[in-house]
């Protein structure tokens, strides 16, 4: 009899414990309330969905990342999760009002509504973390509120949007940016121009693994294109230009790229030209200088956008622009995280990203013999400018507009093909070995995004006219397929 009263009550309470826990459970999983303004909401679902425990660099770890077993996946799991995602620029941003990066936006969106994040293991632990249909509704609304804001163009939730065409342009500017960009006398022996290794007849680059400065010296990285430029946060690789002007600063002196000595140097040499500095002071008065000059190629490559591609079309509305295959690799694109950083406009050039987050890309590569790459400095990508350990081999996203002609591909150009740029990409960036199919289809939405410069669409090679109706002469430029 007493051992059947003592099985009632240990019965008993496991159900009303039972009963606890799902009440604490369902608490828990409850998105945070309506009454919160949209930005403070997600704040309060990234605390709630432990988004902070692992995505940021100064983490608190748990008391169970003492234990043998548990320590090591749990210190594994926030190093990965900090390399994938640095959260806390986007949770102040929540909380101060601040704009928000269109990266962080469509990282959060994504990994809430397909609910990956957070991980079961971490869940299981962590009950009220776990993603639910109620959190990815609200994650979907949020982002679509954003875009709607941010862009202003009434094209919906999709991450990424159609270039639009320059407005607002100071013509002579323009002009006289043109003339500049394609002067070899910004070079220490005249023999290196702008457009030399930013060639607009071959998709805005060179097609050279490392650009050929003067005395035919080769330089750490692969050029990048300057169409779409305008559209890049920041500018290089490494983002050491925060603007076009800066950057135009910078090759001139590069000993490797163009080697001058300085501006004065430079301005020595062009004031020799009487037509040219009398065309040029009619635009800016003081002449040449170091700030007017990088002014006026700023100002040309500010009309270097490429809209009105095929997926430009389709994304206005024209479902006939795209064919089957294209739009297939479009939402693949999407479903394998690359439109988290190909966002925007250009596809890319908003945020750096870690080069090689599931694989070790630089070991791999360093061991492979048959790529062709000269590993420097340059591979340590925003290191070297912040000297900080968590950016070493991060890198400026690229944008993806007319990739089909700006081979060969990475920062290293030891990719020659866009479908090994994708089953490269997928590997190291997101864990995933492609198809054959799923790389074509992937490729073949890539092609739909070559748009036109002065209403032509580009091509390889490319011929072009100069701003105000002048002609430029074509120079034959040799394509290196390294």
């Amino acid at each position: 009899m007493k051992k059947l009263f003592t099985f009632k009550r240990l019965s008993l309470a496991t159900l009303l414990l039972s009963i606890v826990l799902v009440v604490v459970y369902r608490m828990q999983l409850t998105p945070p309330s309506e009454e919160l303004a949209p930005n403070a909401r997600m704040a309060a679902m990234l605390e709630q969905g432990g988004c902070l425990s692992c995505h940021q660099q100064d983490a608190e770890l748990p008391f169970y990342a003492n234990l043998p077993v548990a320590g090591k996946v749990v210190k594994e799991d926030i190093e990965n999760g900090y390399h994938t995602f640095d959260i806390m620029p986007l949770y102040n941003a929540l909380n101060s009002g601040e704009e928000l990066s269109p990266v962080d936006v469509a990282k959060v969106e994504k990994v809430i509504m397909d609910g990956t994040m957070p991980a079961a293991k971490y869940y299981l632990l962590h009950w009220g973390s776990q993603s639910t249909k109620a959190k990815g509704s609200i994650a979907q609304a949020w982002a679509e509120e954003w875009r709607k804001r941010h862009y202003n163009d009434g094209l919906g939730g999709e991450p990424v949007r159609p270039i639009a065409d320059v407005t607002d342009v100071d013509q002579k500017r323009v002009a006289l940016g043109f003339k500049l960009y394609h002067d070899t006398r910004l070079s220490v022996d005249n023999s290196v121009s702008c457009a030399t290794c930013h060639d607009l007849s071959a998709g805005g680059v060179d097609n050279h693994q490392y650009s050929h400065g003067v005395n035919d010296q080769l330089g750490g990285v692969n050029a990048p294109t300057v169409y779409n430029a305008a559209y890049n946060f920041v500018q290089f690789w490494d983002g050491r230009a925060m603007t076009l002007e800066a950057q135009a600063a910078g090759p001139p002196l590069n000993p490797i790229e163009m080697a001058s000595a300085s501006f004065d140097e430079i301005v020595a040499k062009l004031n020799q030209d009487a037509e040219f500095v009398a065309e040029f002071k009619e635009v800016y008065p003081e002449g040449f200088t170091e700030q007017s000059i990088t002014s006026a190629i700023a100002a040309f490559e500010r009309t270097l956008v490429t809209p009105n591609s095929q997926f430009d079309k389709w994304l206005r509305g024209d479902d006939e622009a795209l064919t089957e295959q294209e739009k297939r690799g479009y939402e693949l694109f999407k479903e394998y995280s690359c439109a988290t950083c190909h966002v925007g406009a250009n596809l890319g050039g908003e945020s750096y990203e870690l080069m090689g987050v599931y694989h070790d890309y630089f070991a791999e590569r360093d061991a492979d013999e048959e790529l062709n790459h000269q590993p420097n400095i340059e591979d340590n990508g925003r290191n070297k400018e912040t000297n900080l350990e968590r950016d070493i081999h991060r890198f400026k996203t690229p944008g993806l507009r007319n990739v089909e002609l700006t081979w060969p591909y990475f920062h290293d150009g030891t990719r020659p093909t866009l479908e090994a740029a994708v089953r490269d990409m997928a590997y190291y960036q997101v864990d995933k070995e492609l198809t054959t199919e799923q790389i074509d289809d992937i490729v073949a939405f890539l092609r739909t995004l070559t748009g036109e410069y002065q209403g032509k669409k580009l091509t390889t090679p490319y011929e072009y006219g100069v701003t105000l109706g002048t002609d430029h002469d074509h120079h034959d430029h040799h394509h290196d397929h390294e």
